[in-house]
């Protein structure tokens, strides 16, 4: 008679059906991790081409406070933040020049400070882009092993069901929980290795979009400096 795949999970033994059990926690994980990256990155996307299109303006016409107030309403830009951080570190170092007098402030110095808090704010940004990513690598990693695991013992309890009046009907059940064991591995497996190298491969390029960007405010920057 045939049995669906429910009847076979019932019926298997305890040990397949924990590591079953165990990769489904897997895949929820996965789903959940791979939604929640997309919408991240989704939105992040979104923000950045609008603050990049105002920050060109907003420079041209050299108004630094409405491109770090722009900088400031796109809190889900990593671009938006890197450059918001170096419009601060040159604001407060162009109003220590005036205070100080360009003797004790220069224009290197400036701009030194205005490097370093875009390197900053990078490293922290680039390291939140990846967040849950290496949890994403290691179920694309490990399933197929716990896949494998399962039906390994789904093949051990086929062996013990033979004996000289074995039929397919027999050990048939034990052969099939092995081998959706497999199944599933390989299935939350994929899922997760091709989310993996999506995500990764936007992260490359936000942070691609971050150094382009930090390089035209920080030659911007330069500019001014020799004005």
């Amino acid at each position: 008679m045939d049995k669906s795949i429910i009847d076979v999970i019932q019926e298997a033994s305890l040990a397949v059906q924990l590591t079953m059990a165990f990769m489904a926690i897997l895949s929820v994980y996965s789903v959940f991790r791979i939604v929640e990256r997309v919408l991240t990155y989704r939105k992040a996307s979104d923000q950045t081409i609008s603050f990049v299109l105002g920050l060109r303006e907003h420079l041209k016409s050299g108004s630094m406070a409405k491109a770090l107030e722009s900088a400031n309403a796109q809190k889900d830009s990593p671009v938006a933040k890197v450059i918001g951080a170096g419009i601060h570190a040159y604001q407060v170092g162009d109003q220590a020049r005036h205070t100080k007098g360009p003797d004790d402030v220069g224009d290197f110095d400036i701009v030194d400070s205005v490097n370093r808090a875009l390197d900053r704010v990078k490293e922290r940004e680039s390291s939140g882009l990846r967040k849950g990513l290496s949890g994403l690598g290691t179920v694309a990693t490990a399933t197929p092993f716990i896949g494998l695991f399962g039906t390994v013992i789904g093949i051990i309890n086929a062996f013990k069901l033979l004996n000289g009046n074995a039929t397919i009907e027999v050990i048939g059940p034990a052969i099939a929980e092995a081998l959706y064991s497999t199944a599933f591995g390989l299935l939350v497996a994929i899922v997760a290795a091709m989310s993996y190298n999506y995500c990764t491969q936007r992260v490359e390029e936000m942070t691609v979009d971050m150094n382009d960007v930090s390089s035209e405010f920080l030659d911007h920057v330069l500019r001014e400096g020799r004005h």
